[in-house]
């Protein structure tokens, strides 16, 4: 029985290693990854926020422009939620913290309203898709999203919204902070809301526009939000692959503590049985002199 544990232990330790292995190889590749990721993340936020703060201005000198994407409706019948999230799993909890901000914002909106989800990623797709359905899906864009892809999320939800399918449009999403910590954000991006009249006369200078501040804005709304979801997409992006790289560290260490715990087991039992075979050999010379006398 003795031996047969040990060969027993023996198999268990050859299965963690062949797992440890695979999660180590997942870490690398996660951490490769995760820095041109971090860059492009890194590298898109002061884009985004000069052309925020550039909007801004347009809107509040060219205050008496009519655009749709600008129009605030009286009446809110159904509230689109962007939600991204990865194609694969493995990457700790962090498509579910972003699954659970989405539906957390669905349940504390307290107007009467109607919930339409356009998913991001499988996991999003499959998560609702089981819990109601969605309006729309977008998987399989792979490590490097392109400003293509954000452009035919945008198109999708700007026509949505202009043929009042729509009435607001929120994007649900993992920002990156560091490896070790992903915050799932809500940002509300339709209908395009500029800061206050005098919060943006006391920020900005007044500016001389050409052709005209209206045509200017008129051509940078839609790019906006494009903008708006491309930098969703590459934030989302390096949060899921620094949660799967400290996903994958911790399931490596949690690997190596279950082989030294199952090395030791299977050593007492080495030694149990040692200590089993020496006793019985003593007995049996025991055993022997007694005989012989």
């Amino acid at each position: 029985m003795a031996g047969a544990g040990v060969r027993e232990y023996k198999r268990r330790i050859r299965s963690v290693k062949n797992m440890q292995q695979i999660t180590k190889a997942m870490k690398m590749v996660a951490a490769a990854k995760l820095r041109r990721a971090q860059e492009r993340a890194e590298a898109s936020r002061p884009y985004t926020d000069t052309l925020q703060g550039t909007l801004a201005r347009l809107a509040a000198v060219a205050y008496d422009v009519r655009h749709p994407l600008l129009e605030s409706r009286e009446e809110i019948r159904k509230v689109g939620y962007i939600v991204i999230t990865g194609d694969r799993g493995l990457c700790g909890a962090f498509n579910t913290n972003v699954i659970r901000a989405a539906i957390a914002a669905m349940d504390k909106d307290e107007r009467n309203v109607q919930n339409g989800v356009i998913a991001v990623g499988r996991k999003a797709r499959d998560f609702f898709k089981k819990r109601g359905g969605v309006d729309a899906e977008f998987v399989n864009l792979g490590d490097n999203p392109s400003y293509a892809d954000a452009r035919e999320i945008g198109r999708y939800i700007m026509n949505a919204y202009e043929n009042e399918e729509l009435d607001e449009v929120y994007l649900v999403y993992g920002r990156f902070i560091n490896v070790l910590r992903q915050v799932p954000t809500i940002d509300k991006i339709l209908p395009i809301e500029p800061p206050p009249q005098e919060e943006t006369e006391e920020k900005y200078v007044d500016y001389i526009y050409e052709p005209s501040a209206e045509d200017i804005l008129l051509t940078l709304l839609p790019r906006y939000i494009g903008s708006q979801i491309y930098h969703a997409l590459l934030e989302s992006k390096a949060s899921e692959l620094g949660a799967r790289m400290t996903a994958m560290n911790n399931a490596t260490e949690n690997a190596g503590e279950i082989i030294d715990t199952l090395t030791l087991e299977m050593n007492k039992v080495r030694q149990a049985s040692i200590t089993d075979e020496i006793l019985d050999i003593v007995g049996g010379a025991e055993a022997l002199k007694k005989g012989g006398k």
